[in-house]
């Protein structure tokens, strides 16, 4: 469907990294870790997730024609509700909230709307990815390996494989690559890999609060009168 199409490639600015939340008991002084340590570790540090905000930066790898792009914004996360605000080099918003998802392009004066209704536990697997999510939740959607520990911006980090168990999803990302914060749990930086193309993104954070107080009003759709509201259709 065009909407799936759409959520794959705004998607990969959606998923959020890194907080100034501490070194957990369990976390301090651990020297090695197992996929298994690695998964129950996410599962602690999901328990206290409740909201999130960061700035964020996407570069898009097109390998047939040799070309990056990059794209940066900010990005707000409370519940199944996201705020994602594009600014360089063109301004476009992306909001989701419950089933609705809303795709606003100022220059064009206009505002693309999609319900996912059925769709939306797959979709859930793209944009909720890495808003503190849990170990078990992992392991329902994805095949995962630890690959092994390394370095991102001067941070320890571990990094672990995850390839979708849908094929509908495997239709789209064959794979994604998520290095984890030791400190914190949280990913640094995610690439995400597409099916077929062989083109990749990755994404990076900064300025990351863990738990803001994120007002409703923020998720409120706000477009300006004389936007035109399109629902595409298939």
């Amino acid at each position: 469907m065009k909407f799936i199409r759409t959520l794959c490639v705004c998607s990969a600015v959606a998923w959020l990294a890194a907080s100034s939340f501490g070194i957990s008991a369990a976390a301090q002084g651990r020297g090695t870790w197992t996929l298994s340590s690695v998964l129950e570790e996410l599962d602690r540090q999901a328990r206290d997730f409740h909201s999130l905000s960061a700035d964020v930066e996407r570069t898009k790898v097109t390998i047939v024609v040799n070309d990056k792009s990059t794209e940066s914004g900010s990005i707000l996360v409370r519940g199944d509700k996201m705020l994602l605000q594009l600014k360089e080099p063109d301004q476009r918003t992306i909001l989701r909230t419950g089933d609705n998802l809303f795709i606003y392009e100022p220059g064009l004066k206009r505002v693309e709307e999609y319900d996912l209704g059925k769709n939306r536990s797959l979709v859930d697997q793209f944009l909720l990815l890495g808003f503190g999510t849990g170990g078990k939740e992992l392991r329902k959607s994805y095949l995962i390996t630890l690959l092994h520990e390394d370095k991102v911006d001067d941070r320890k980090a571990v990094e672990l494989e995850l390839t979708p168990k849908s094929q509908d999803v495997r239709n789209q990302i064959s794979k994604i690559e998520i290095w984890l914060d030791e400190s914190n749990w949280l990913p640094l930086q995610q690439e995400f890999f597409e099916a077929g193309s062989g083109d990749y993104s990755i994404v990076q954070y900064s300025k990351i609060v863990r738990n803001p107080a994120i007002p409703d009003s923020d998720f409120k759709p706000r477009w300006p009168r004389d936007t035109a509201k399109i629902k595409p259709q298939g």
